[in-house]
């Protein structure tokens, strides 16, 4: 069977060789991420910029929806290749593909009729900025299918320990997102919505970028129209779908919660003026830097805990998580601490006014003190989501959103925070994120119906 097992070898050895291509194609992701906002910044108005920004909350949203449902089942799939069950593992993925692309047409659809009056309503979105963030994010919808779509292929790929070939995919679309950013916003002057119709374009060629590969590199998971049309008892079974939502509900739900709590965060950005909107909108890109090893060693961590749940080998998923944070502490501090020193002239790249860019720096300063407190705990939240236990990430979400939420509307009018509470929000956050996360992982509530953890006790208890 085809893929790349760490059920055996030194776990610290095989996480990171697992998480650089992830991490990598974080990095990539991001770099286009923030290319796009400093064209857009460079060659529109501080006002598209801000436009954009305010619809990171709407883009997070959907995101939510094809990364949890496709880490789900990634996770369901992992465990079969674990256990060596290939039929079962070629099924999971067909029924998660096709679930996967109806979920992002559908949500095509949602978005471009909602943006509008959530933008308007919710995040108290007026004037040119709701004229130009309106019409960005209805471009922006029309390629979440092809964005539903990669996520389930990479999560297929990943199930089987392929992280590296999403790298690849992602450095197809980066430059591809990179060039056509240049052309439409700033030959063509296509403003915003030059900038989504890149995006779009470039989610399409990751997309088929990620068919092709999968097709020919994995005979497993070759699907064509025939499989599609004589495997519909596979992929439209009514309890392979429902497993399939089951364990991918709660890691989508974690990352919405994290969308709507931003939406209310934004609302108090926003409250702050134009100049605090477009500093926030490029803090945001540049914090997600720092976030890049929790996120990828998060991601590895579900990975290696299935696999290794799947193959009987629970005793491992401890001794890999802990090796794995010590890991993710020393590169969060690496990062962080650039990020500190060189702030300001990064900033400058973005062309913000004066005012914003005072804003940013403080912004920045302030993250990469605190993400040294997510690199501590977020990473576990693999663990709980590759043992099936996805409501725990869910719970330390849910905790320190509302937490950060709570902060941001109870603080933001006390003198000694005024609006510095827009950033130090996330330290009430990860504090309470913390806590809740490392607390489950002690009490191993988490190994809790895992038929393989408790035979390893059991096992354990005999000798």
């Amino acid at each position: 069977m085809n893929g790349y097992s760490m059920t055996d070898g030194k776990p610290w050895k095989l996480t990171l060789k697992f998480a650089l291509p992830v991490l990598l194609g974080i990095l990539l992701q991001q770099l286009y991420n923030t290319v796009d906002t400093v064209i857009v910044g460079n060659y529109a108005s501080e006002t598209s910029l801000s436009a954009v920004g305010t619809t990171n909350c709407l883009t997070l949203f959907f995101l939510a929806l094809a990364n949890g449902f496709s880490a789900g089942a990634g996770v369901i799939i992992s465990q079969h290749f674990g256990a060596g069950e290939k039929e079962k593992m070629r099924e999971n993925a067909l029924c998660g593909l096709v679930l996967t692309l109806v979920m992002g047409l559908f949500s095509t659809f949602v978005g471009i009729a909602l943006c509008k009056p959530v933008l308007k309503n919710a995040l108290n979105v007026s004037g040119e900025m709701l004229t130009i963030a309106t019409a960005y994010f209805r471009i922006y919808c029309l390629g979440l299918i092809f964005q539903f779509g990669y996520n389930i292929v990479s999560a297929i790929l990943r199930a089987v320990g392929d992280s590296r070939a999403t790298l690849y995919f992602l450095l197809i679309s980066s430059v591809m997102n990179i060039g056509l950013d240049l052309l439409f916003v700033a030959v063509f002057k296509w403003d915003a919505e030059g900038a989504a119709i890149a995006t779009d374009i470039a989610q399409a060629a990751s997309f088929a970028a990620a068919v092709i590969y999968m097709n020919k590199r994995y005979s497993d998971f070759r699907f064509g129209m025939r499989d599609f049309i004589k495997g519909k008892k596979i992929w439209f079974d009514g309890k392979r779908i429902e497993n399939i939502l089951r364990v991918g509900f709660p890691m989508a739900l974690q990352q919405i919660i994290v969308s709507l709590g931003f939406i209310f965060i934004q609302r108090a950005v926003n409250g702050f003026g134009d100049a605090m909107t477009a500093s926030f909108t490029v803090g945001q890109r540049l914090e997600v830097y720092i976030t890049m090893p929790a996120n990828a060693f998060q991601v590895t961590l579900a990975t290696f805990a299935g696999q290794n749940l799947g193959a009987g080998k629970p005793e491992r998923v401890i001794s890999g998580a802990k090796q794995t944070l010590i890991m993710c502490e020393i590169i969060t501090l690496l990062l962080s601490s650039l990020a500190y020193i060189f702030a300001s002239p990064i900033i400058g790249l973005f062309n913000l006014s004066e005012q914003a860019s005072f804003y940013c720096v403080q912004h920045i300063r302030c993250t990469s003190i605190v993400m040294l407190l997510l690199a501590a705990y977020f990473p576990l939240l693999g663990v709980f989501q590759g043992a099936k236990h996805g409501f725990a990430a869910t719970v330390v979400a849910l905790s320190a959103l509302g937490a950060r939420v709570l902060a941001v509307y109870t603080l933001r009018n006390v003198p000694f925070f005024d609006y510095h509470i827009i950033w130090w929000n996330m330290l009430f956050g990860f504090i309470c994120g913390f806590l809740i996360t490392w607390g489950y992982f002690i009490s191993k509530k988490w190994t809790v119906n895992n038929k393989q953890y408790q035979a390893y006790q059991l096992k354990k208890s005999i000798k």
